[in-house]
C-alpha cells in the first residue's frame, strides 16, 4: 500500500490486475503515459555489511520466489519500502537492473535511489491552488 501511495503522490496511475501477474503493480508514468511493471520489496538492513559508524548498510533482495532475478519481462522497475518501527515509511524506486540484490548505504539511498514521497497534495485532489 505504501507504495502505490508513493506512485499516486508522485503522479503515477497504479492499476489493479484481475488476474495474477508476475509483477505488483501496473502503473502509468505521469509524463510519457507510458505503462511499466513494478516489483515491490521489503528494505532490510545488510547486517554484514556494517559502516565503521555501526549502521549497517540498506539493500533490496529481488529475487523470484524460485531464486531467479527479475528479468525486464518480469518487471521495468523495483519499489523498495523502508518502514523502521514507529517511523513514516520510505519509498525508493529504481530501474530492474536484472541483479539479486540492490543496497546502498542510508546516507547515499537517495542518491542511489529515487526516494518517492508519500506526502498527498490535496490540491490536486480538489481543483484548488
Amino acid at each position: 500500500m505504501a507504495a502505490r501511495l508513493a506512485l499516486l503522490a508522485n503522479g503515477w496511475t497504479p492499476h489493479t490486475s484481475e488476474t495474477d501477474e508476475a509483477y505488483d503493480i501496473l502503473a502509468t508514468e505521469p509524463l510519457t503515459g507510458r505503462h511499466v511493471k513494478v516489483q515491490v520489496k521489503t528494505i532490510r538492513r545488510r547486517t554484514d555489511r556494517e559502516r565503521s559508524n555501526g549502521i549497517a548498510d540498506l539493500v533490496v533482495y529481488a529475487r523470484k520466489g524460485n531464486g531467479t532475478t527479475y528479468d525486464r519481462a518480469d518487471a521495468d522497475y523495483i519499489i523498495g519500502v523502508w518502514a523502521e518501527n514507529g517511523e513514516i515509511p520510505r519509498v525508493y524506486m529504481f530501474e530492474n537492473r536484472m541483479q539479486t540484490e540492490y543496497w546502498a548505504s542510508e546516507a547515499r539511498a537517495s542518491e542511489r535511489w529515487v526516494e518517492l514521497s508519500i506526502a498527498l497534495d490535496r490540491s490536486m485532489a480538489d481543483g484548488t491552488t
